[in-house]
């Protein structure tokens, strides 16, 4: 996934000293010449030093260390499955960082990617090649025996696996974004954001175009010499150029399982996944992080509301918190969470516009955070990070405020069930539907609705990431796809005064279907006095895995069938005047693979049949959301 945008403008060469903590912003201001040229004046740099692994296999490691320093020194690892060899971006600013703050910075590529030998695998088996690492560095010279963990999305991810090994050398980790690390974990069986309620998603489809790489090119094995390696890195870059894809017309093609091989690849990651049910074996065999592993690591934690998967990283850290096998671990885990889609921590700052929606000041000093919290663990500096820190910083969406709680979600927090009600007409923003405290009679209509596939409901914004530009992510007007008679929307009467939703918002569902399986889609809309429609959050389950991943079932027609889609995490203050919104219809496309509703291997199927849907609200058929208020 992709690495944290902090982006370096090409500007004239300014011969700068920077200052010990510049921020993320301000490196933008400076060329990859002029930080070349800092990093040259207070580092040592070692590239391509190769790190034997337990299987021989040698994994491409760069090695950053500050000039004249005495004595061991502690270390931050940032591995990457992406082309770091040449310093930028994000990363360029963490290494300065770290060497101006006296620490060691190793920048690592998987196996199998650049200059590391061995097969490629998503995560990059985290238990073996990175607990392989971290006995490595613990034995150098230069190492004080404590390594800290840093990284986003990708270089986030694997951390978490390797946090269930309990390395002695793992002394702390910050995972940011890390929610594509993550099997199952609660009430979240995601399977590293390949699904949602067992729907697959689009976005690794078109990351793994980017990242696997089966005909790639490598060094020989035989090529040792590590000064002659690093000169080879120096004017190459081992980074396969693929031709460009129109992702908004190929995401579009069936079979989903001939996507990648129709633009002519191999046979490679793609394949072996598309065909697994959330249930697989198979994926306890790879890096994921499942919550039966345990835990041994301190954690800060960094999410956003608009990432692909707030929601499994939010059970993780309460999972982590939870965890028995390293009580000085689970006594410290620590989590901010900002209103930003994925890995998107440099934005924060004042003025900040989500999507579309203006956000407010967001500022909040990441970098301070972070290396506060290394230098505890890794320098043994308490004072750095307070045992006072609030455990959990989040920041509440339309309030536009920092907040903090002991825990997540906040103990304060009591459920408001709000009814989907209608007159049977909710179909479109026109309609009758509405949220309501009060439940419905026994003799209240269904909502009915055509789900076609063919004509998908088109997301517009919400959480996603890496995903070839086929969806935006970030906060967006949904009043365009809310014209749709396929959509069915329930919106409550203004509001008198404020309400904080703060944590899990579970819906449950009882439907029907004409099809042998179907999707249900539920998304939460902020609606503003003017009719803006923001989107805040939303989820998706396929009817087939309603009693559960491993008990697929397929519908019969007209039968009522309850659901229970995984739950919306947020933070969001719906203003005086405000109306709370619920969107129910069967699709959500690009971001979520289309159900052709026939019942069969839908990745595999190329026609689809149109499905007439139902929700029902009467008697014991009720249909509603939770929502978790702070009263």
């Amino acid at each position: 996934m992709k690495r944290i945008a902090a982006g370096l403008a090409a500007v004239s060469l300014i011969a700068v000293q920077l200052s010990a903590a510049v921020p993320a912003q301000d490196y933008a201001k400076y060329t990859p010449e002029a930080l070349e040229k800092e990093l040259a004046q207070i580092g040592v740099s070692r590239l391509g030093v190769m790190v034997p692994m337990r299987d021989g296999v040698g994994l491409s490691t760069d090695i950053y260390t500050p000039k004249d320093a005495k004595g061991p020194l502690p270390t931050i690892l940032w591995k990457t499955p992406y082309n770091e060899h040449k310093l930028r971006g994000s990363t360029f600013r963490y290494v300065l960082e770290s060497v101006k703050r006296g620490y060691v910075f190793i920048v690592q590529n998987e196996r199998g990617r650049y200059f590391s030998q061995g097969k490629w695998e998503i995560l990059g088996r985290p238990q073996t090649d990175g607990y392989d690492t971290l006995s490595w560095i613990a034995k150098q010279p230069w190492s004080n025996g404590k390594v800290g963990t840093l990284g986003c999305s990708s270089s986030a991810e694997w951390q978490l696996a390797l946090a269930g090994m309990n390395h002695p050398a793992h002394a702390a980790m910050v995972p940011m974004s890390a929610g594509a690390g993550i099997g199952k974990v609660g009430r979240f069986q995601e399977q590293g954001n390949w699904y949602t309620g067992g729907v697959p998603r689009n976005l690794f489809f078109v990351w793994l175009y980017g990242v696997d790489n089966p005909l790639r090119a490598e060094l020989p094995a035989s090529l040792t010499d590590e000064k002659m390696r690093a000169r080879i890195e120096a004017y190459n870059d081992l980074d396969a150029s693929k031709p460009k894809v129109d992702w908004n017309k190929q995401i579009k093609h069936l079979p989903v399982d001939q996507l990648l091989s129709d633009l002519g690849e191999p046979p490679a990651t793609f394949e072996q996944f598309i065909d697994r049910t959330p249930a697989d074996p198979g994926w306890r065999q790879g890096g994921l992080y499942h919550e039966d592993m345990g835990w041994g690591v301190p954690a800060l934690w960094f999410n956003t509301w608009y990432d692909v998967s707030i929601g499994p990283n939010l059970e993780l850290f309460n999972a982590a918190r939870a965890a028995t096998t390293d009580k000085e671990a689970s006594a410290n885990q620590y989590a901010v969470v900002a209103p930003e889609p994925h890995c998107q921590y440099a934005r924060l700052g004042p003025n900040t516009i989500v999507g579309e929606r203006d956000m407010g000041d967001t500022s909040f000093d990441v970098d301070g955070a972070i290396y506060g919290w290394f230098d505890r663990w890794l320098k043994g500096d308490a004072k750095a990070f307070p045992t006072s820190t609030p455990r959990v910083r989040y920041y509440l969406m339309g309030a536009n405020r920092w907040q903090t709680a002991s825990q997540w979600p906040p103990k304060d927090a009591q459920p408001l069930r709000l009814y989907l009600r209608s007159g049977g007409h909710a179909n479109s923003l026109n309609g009758d539907g509405r949220l309501a405290a009060e439940a419905p009679p026994a003799t209240e209509a269904a909502d009915r609705y055509r789900y076609d596939p063919m004509n998908p409901v088109q997301t517009i914004g919400g959480g996603d990431c890496c995903n070839g530009g086929i969806v935006v992510p970030g906060a967006f007007d949904q009043r365009p796809i809310e014209a749709r008679g396929d959509v069915l929307v329930y919106t409550s009467d203004p509001l008198p005064k404020p309400i904080d939703v703060v944590g899990f918002v579970d819906a449950v569902l009882k439907v029907s279907s004409s099809a042998k399986d179907t999707d249900f889609a539920v998304k939460l809309v902020d609606v503003a006095p003017d009719g803006t429609a923001w989107i805040i959050g939303d989820t998706i389950l396929r009817a087939r895995y309603r009693d559960g991943f491993d008990k697929p079932a397929l519908m019969a027609p007209g039968q009522v069938y309850t659901l229970h889609p995984t739950p919306i995490a947020t933070a969001i203050q719906f203003g005086a005047g405000h109306r709370i919104r619920v969107e129910v219809t069967s699709s959500n496309f690009p971001k979520f693979v289309r159900n052709l509703n026939t019942g069969g291997p839908n990745e595999s199927e190329k026609t689809g049949v149109v499905a007439d849907n139902a929700v029902h609200h009467a008697g014991d058929d009720r249909s509603y959301i939770e929502l978790p208020v702070i009263r």
